[in-house]
């Protein structure tokens, strides 16, 4: 009898030791089946971590923004006047074409500085502001007037040379904003102005009867 009781209490505890080892093994194994789980979500933590780096913008693009702005609006400014002072189809042409591609990157870079909460740049009749002097490319409040009171075949000549002048101080801060900018839809505009106005410029100075 004694035997008896002594096998069912061996027999017991086996049964209690194969449950606790049973669920030792499961939870074992939810623990593997969660750490996996953390890494699969590791490549969507990178993939956010990479879309705010993509995302960032440092100094160096707000400069360009505040800076281009003005810019474009003078080239704005200029091209205007072509369609009632050029005589020739071609810089009239020329003047549309710039109309069609600087007014929307402006509303591009006006759009980022209100994203990133920076002041939008200041601007005046003329464009002959302060802020603006000694910015590469611009024209001053006297250049201004020479070119809207000019007609004809002399406004041509004005305009052209004028605005290749503009052209090469625009892609002169195209080229610093590829080099030191970081939020890439910049990065990304100057690259695209820096194309373009360099083919303008060499189509220009063709008008001009000058040597690219």
């Amino acid at each position: 009898m004694s035997s008896i009781r002594t096998l069912t209490r061996r027999a017991a505890h086996v049964a209690v030791t194969a449950t606790a080892a049973f669920t030792l093994a499961a939870c074992g194994g939810d623990s593997g089946d969660g750490a996996g789980h953390g890494s699969s979500s590791s490549p969507s933590s990178s993939g956010a971590g990479a879309k705010a780096e993509a995302g960032a913008h440092n100094a160096q693009d707000v400069s360009f923004a505040q800076g281009m702005i003005p810019h474009h609006q003078q080239a704005l400014e200029m091209a205007s006047l072509a369609a009632d002072r050029a005589a020739s189809a071609r810089v009239k042409d020329l003047a549309a074409r710039i109309e069609k591609a600087q007014d929307p990157e402006i509303e591009k870079m006006t759009g980022w500085l209100r994203t990133w909460g920076e002041e939008m740049p200041e601007s005046s009749p003329g464009m002959d502001h302060p802020a603006h002097s000694g910015m590469a490319g611009m024209m001053d409040e006297g250049d201004m007037a020479k070119l809207e009171k000019a007609s004809g075949k002399e406004f041509d000549t004005m305009f052209l040379t004028m605005m290749v002048e503009h052209h090469e101080g625009a892609v002169e801060m195209a080229t610093t904003e590829k080099a030191k900018g970081r939020y890439t839809p910049a990065t990304s505009m100057a690259d695209d102005i820096v194309t373009a106005q360099n083919a303008e410029i060499e189509g220009m100075n063709k008008l001009l009867g000058k040597e690219s």
